[in-house]
Protein backbone atom coordinates (compact mmCIF):
# COMPACT_ATOMS: atom_id res chain seq x y z
CA UNK A 1 0.00 0.00 0.00
CA UNK A 2 1.08 3.78 -0.64
CA UNK A 3 1.18 5.92 2.02
CA UNK A 4 -2.12 8.13 2.83
CA UNK A 5 -3.28 10.94 0.55
CA UNK A 6 -2.69 14.14 2.62
CA UNK A 7 -6.57 14.98 4.48
CA UNK A 8 -7.63 11.60 3.39
CA UNK A 9 -8.61 9.61 6.42
CA UNK A 10 -7.20 6.43 6.71
CA UNK A 11 -8.38 2.49 7.16
CA UNK A 12 -6.94 -0.61 8.08
CA UNK A 13 -9.00 -3.78 6.80
CA UNK A 14 -8.55 -7.33 8.57
CA UNK A 15 -10.53 -10.18 7.40
CA UNK A 16 -9.36 -13.57 6.64
CA UNK A 17 -12.01 -14.63 4.06
CA UNK A 18 -11.40 -13.13 0.69
CA UNK A 19 -14.51 -12.54 -0.64
CA UNK A 20 -15.68 -10.48 2.45
CA UNK A 21 -12.28 -8.90 2.72
CA UNK A 22 -13.05 -7.33 -0.91
CA UNK A 23 -16.59 -5.92 -0.61
CA UNK A 24 -15.33 -4.45 2.71
CA UNK A 25 -12.86 -2.61 0.73
CA UNK A 26 -14.90 -1.72 -2.10
CA UNK A 27 -17.01 0.20 0.86
CA UNK A 28 -14.30 1.58 2.77
CA UNK A 29 -12.14 2.89 -0.54
CA UNK A 30 -15.27 4.84 -1.40
CA UNK A 31 -14.19 7.44 1.56
CA UNK A 32 -11.16 6.28 3.13
CA UNK A 33 -7.09 5.54 2.16
CA UNK A 34 -6.47 1.72 2.74
CA UNK A 35 -3.25 1.74 4.18
CA UNK A 36 -3.00 -1.88 5.20
CA UNK A 37 -4.46 -5.11 4.77
CA UNK A 38 -4.09 -8.02 6.86
CA UNK A 39 -5.34 -11.44 7.23
CA UNK A 40 -4.87 -12.73 9.85
CA UNK A 41 -5.04 -11.12 13.84
CA UNK A 42 -0.93 -10.45 14.27
CA UNK A 43 -0.21 -8.80 10.84
CA UNK A 44 -3.30 -6.84 11.63
CA UNK A 45 -1.40 -5.96 14.70
CA UNK A 46 1.87 -5.31 13.20
CA UNK A 47 -0.08 -3.12 10.15
CA UNK A 48 -1.72 -1.32 13.12
CA UNK A 49 1.83 -0.04 14.62
CA UNK A 50 3.60 0.88 10.79
CA UNK A 51 0.80 2.92 9.22
CA UNK A 52 -1.22 4.14 12.51
CA UNK A 53 -4.81 4.56 10.95
CA UNK A 54 -7.86 6.32 11.72
CA UNK A 55 -10.43 3.07 11.71
CA UNK A 56 -9.42 -0.50 11.88
CA UNK A 57 -12.13 -2.84 10.72
CA UNK A 58 -11.68 -6.34 12.52
CA UNK A 59 -13.25 -9.78 11.82
CA UNK A 60 -13.72 -11.36 15.32
CA UNK A 61 -13.03 -14.55 14.53
CA UNK A 62 -9.22 -14.95 12.32
CA UNK A 63 -6.21 -17.38 12.37
CA UNK A 64 -3.97 -16.48 14.89
CA UNK A 65 -4.92 -13.53 17.54
CA UNK A 66 -8.37 -12.96 17.30
CA UNK A 67 -10.12 -9.65 16.70
CA UNK A 68 -11.11 -8.91 20.17
CA UNK A 69 -6.79 -10.11 21.05
CA UNK A 70 -6.18 -7.68 18.25
CA UNK A 71 -8.58 -5.00 19.91
CA UNK A 72 -6.56 -5.42 23.23
CA UNK A 73 -3.27 -5.35 21.54
CA UNK A 74 -3.62 -1.91 20.02
CA UNK A 75 -5.15 -0.43 22.99
CA UNK A 76 -2.49 -1.41 25.28
CA UNK A 77 -0.11 0.28 22.88
CA UNK A 78 -1.99 3.69 22.77
CA UNK A 79 -3.21 3.38 19.48
CA UNK A 80 -6.36 5.39 18.78
CA UNK A 81 -7.81 4.37 16.01
CA UNK A 82 -11.05 3.77 15.96
CA UNK A 83 -12.04 -0.07 15.77
CA UNK A 84 -15.03 -1.69 14.20
CA UNK A 85 -15.82 -5.13 14.18
CA UNK A 86 -17.51 -6.47 11.04
CA UNK A 87 -18.20 -9.59 11.70
CA UNK A 88 -20.92 -13.11 11.02
CA UNK A 89 -21.42 -13.06 14.81
CA UNK A 90 -24.81 -11.52 15.34
CA UNK A 91 -25.21 -12.96 18.86
CA UNK A 92 -25.48 -10.20 22.11
CA UNK A 93 -22.52 -12.36 24.14
CA UNK A 94 -20.64 -11.02 21.44
CA UNK A 95 -21.46 -7.61 20.95
CA UNK A 96 -21.17 -7.07 24.47
CA UNK A 97 -17.03 -8.36 24.39
CA UNK A 98 -16.67 -6.19 21.67
CA UNK A 99 -17.51 -3.28 23.33
CA UNK A 100 -15.48 -4.55 26.31
CA UNK A 101 -12.46 -4.89 24.27
CA UNK A 102 -12.97 -1.19 22.81
CA UNK A 103 -15.12 -1.15 20.15
CA UNK A 104 -16.44 2.18 18.73
CA UNK A 105 -18.25 0.01 15.85
CA UNK A 106 -20.28 -3.46 15.31
CA UNK A 107 -21.50 -4.60 11.75
CA UNK A 108 -22.92 -7.39 10.73
CA UNK A 109 -21.66 -9.19 7.52
CA UNK A 110 -24.99 -9.84 6.70
CA UNK A 111 -26.24 -5.93 6.91
CA UNK A 112 -22.56 -4.81 5.19
CA UNK A 113 -23.98 -2.70 2.31
CA UNK A 114 -26.08 -0.78 4.56
CA UNK A 115 -24.54 -0.80 7.99
CA UNK A 116 -20.99 -0.24 6.76
CA UNK A 117 -20.86 3.65 5.51
CA UNK A 118 -23.86 4.01 8.30
CA UNK A 119 -20.93 2.85 10.76
CA UNK A 120 -17.90 4.54 9.28
CA UNK A 121 -20.19 7.76 9.24
CA UNK A 122 -20.70 7.68 12.65
CA UNK A 123 -17.08 6.43 14.17
CA UNK A 124 -15.62 9.03 12.74
CA UNK A 125 -17.74 11.58 13.59
CA UNK A 126 -16.64 10.10 17.80
CA UNK A 127 -20.19 8.27 17.95
CA UNK A 128 -21.05 4.49 18.44
CA UNK A 129 -22.88 2.42 15.75
CA UNK A 130 -24.10 -1.75 16.34
CA UNK A 131 -25.75 -3.11 13.27
CA UNK A 132 -29.43 -3.26 14.18
CA UNK A 133 -29.42 -0.58 16.60
CA UNK A 134 -29.12 -3.28 18.85
CA UNK A 135 -28.76 -1.62 22.11
CA UNK A 136 -24.78 -3.20 23.82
Amino acid sequence: MDAAQPNRLTAIIADDHVAFLQRIARIVAQDFEIVAIAADGQRSVDASIKFPADVLLLDISMPGLDGFEVAREIRSRGLKSKVVFVTVHEEPDFMESAMHFGADGYVFKSRLDTDLPRALKAVVAGGKFVSGDRNV
